[in-house]
């Protein structure tokens, strides 16, 4: 989409709600590169890339021992690709299992993610020691996992890693795999948190997604956890779906003020690769939704996108209905109800005081220290391979110049919301936010409104928090810069 188009999107809003208030900024002739970002790849904080490609995976693992011999909790996980069905706006690494030799399916990919971690216990000697602040086991969707399958990854990743006391454990599924007898068992083996891709409470919409769930089953699963007695339920909701309209949006947050739920994730539709930005982890397919054919068809077929205003219209009904209501935001776009806390494993990753490392095992998982990052192959039939010769399947690294490495600590910080401390960064790199290149950038962003500056440190804007994601990748270098 051109800019005068991304305009003209923008700009055609639904005149029952107000205009969002980030209208006005994003409209602006210097703010044009944000807006040229968020019309295709507004999430952009879930992977930090590092500037010098082409690192060695070897190298990689080395930084991370090397850190992981003095750090303070970790974030673990485990991620399982298999679904019983691919959504139209997936582009994660997914394996389909289901019907006749799904089970066998299941269990293989929990053979392999054992065997996968025990490369990594036995490449990087410090991760048996480095103790674990949450252990998530996400997807795909684990909870079509059978109930053996369950209790032997959560058995091996329990005993053969340093989890304490405090360490939370949470198991992510789709709500019709949720089942009462699930999460009995989930609860039985100390799983406290649950993550769910509700995605939305509409029925059409969910349809449209091709999701295989009602939105009745969501609430059903929702009702059965708390009963049960799990102290963090979250979900993620969607916002610009296709034929999703700000009604939909407001029925949506209705419901889940009305679950009285512990977390939301609140993502916009996202379209452009991941693989353009390696600021997320995509499988070797596109998403159906990301292909212009089949977007135009179904516009000839009667559907309809939301606008880019519409959009802006959702975010701010789920945003502002939710810290109305007793949800504060932090990170961007993750509201915890007041008085559970923030979403731990995300904390652990990018407060500025923490940002520690992450160790992903599995298909396509995403793991970083502050030297490095690195993604697992993403490609079911390398990653099968690598294993079964006793290899960790590491398809890809990138390392952090000196520079680069504050220029990371900076957007990590920028993502949770909270002010960039100028004690903290002096603390840990011996320069300044308010002096080398760092100051024009933020004389630039404080010139626009988007943050303001003061000897304390850097804090963003109400606009500037709901154009974080864009500010982190269209306002600093791109990674493969110096």
């Amino acid at each position: 989409m051109d800019y005068a188009s991304a305009l003209d999107s923008l700009r055609a809003l639904d005149p029952s709600h107000p205009a969002p208030k980030v209208l006005e900024a994003l409209t602006a002739p210097e703010n044009q590169h944000l807006l040229e970002y968020v019309v295709e790849d507004p999430f952009g904080a879930h992977v930090f890339p590092g500037n010098e490609p082409d690192y060695a995976p070897a190298d990689f693992l080395a930084d991370l021992d090397t850190q992981l011999a003095d750090t303070k909790p970790i974030h673990l996980w485990s991620y399982i690709p298999t679904c019983a069905y691919r959504c139209r706006f997936c582009q994660y690494p997914v394996v389909l299992a289901k019907g006749a030799g799904a089970e066998a399916k299941a269990n293989q990919w929990v053979d392999w993610n054992i065997r996968e971690a025990e490369l990594w216990l036995r490449e990087v000697p410090a991760l048996r020691t480095a103790p674990v602040g949450e252990f998530n086991v996400f997807g795909g969707t684990p909870s079509l996992l059978p109930p053996d399958a369950i209790r032997r990854l959560l058995d091996f990743y329990r005993t053969n890693f340093a989890f304490g006391e405090d360490t939370a454990i949470r198991f992510e599924g789709d709500p019709s795999t949720f089942t009462p007898s699930k999460l009995e068992l989930l609860a039985s083996l100390g799983v406290t948190k649950l993550s769910s891709g509700v995605q939305s409470f509409d029925d059409k919409v969910l349809a449209e997604c091709g999701r295989e769930h009602s939105a009745d089953e969501c609430v059903s699963f929702v009702r059965t956890a708390q009963a049960i007695g799990f102290p963090w339920i979250s979900i993620d909701l969607m916002y610009g779906l296709l034929d999703q309209n700000l009604d939909s949006a407001r029925r949506d947050l209705e419901t889940v003020l009305d679950l009285d739920l512990t977390a939301v994730v609140c993502t916009k539709l996202h379209l452009k690769s991941y693989t353009d930005t390696r600021t997320g982890v995509a499988g070797v397919q596109p998403a159906a939704w990301q292909i212009p054919s089949f977007r135009d068809k179904l516009v000839r077929d009667g559907h309809r996108w939301p606008s880019l205003g519409e959009q802006y219209q959702m975010r701010e009904i789920l945003t502002e209905g939710l810290r109305g209501n007793g949800y504060t935001e932090r990170p961007t776009m993750y509201f915890a109800k007041d008085g559970h806390g923030t979403e731990e494993w995300k904390s652990i990753m990018v407060d500025q005081h923490r940002q520690e490392a992450e160790v992903a095992i599995g298909l396509g998982g995403s793991s970083s220290c502050r030297r490095s990052e690195a993604i697992t192959d993403v490609n079911w039939q390398r990653y099968s391979e690598a294993v079964e010769a006793g290899r960790i399947p590491l398809g890809s690294a990138t390392r952090f110049t000196p520079r680069a490495q504050q220029e990371r600590a900076i957007k990590m910080a920028l993502s949770t919301l909270k002010p960039v401390r100028e004690a903290i960064h002096q603390e840990r790199f011996g320069s300044s936010l308010r002096n080398g290149p760092w100051r024009p950038r933020f004389d630039s962003l404080a010139a626009r409104g988007l943050v303001t500056v003061d000897n304390s440190g850097v804090t963003l804007t109400p606009n500037g928090e709901v154009l974080v994601e864009a500010i982190i990748n269209a306002d600093f270098d791109p990674p493969n810069q110096e």
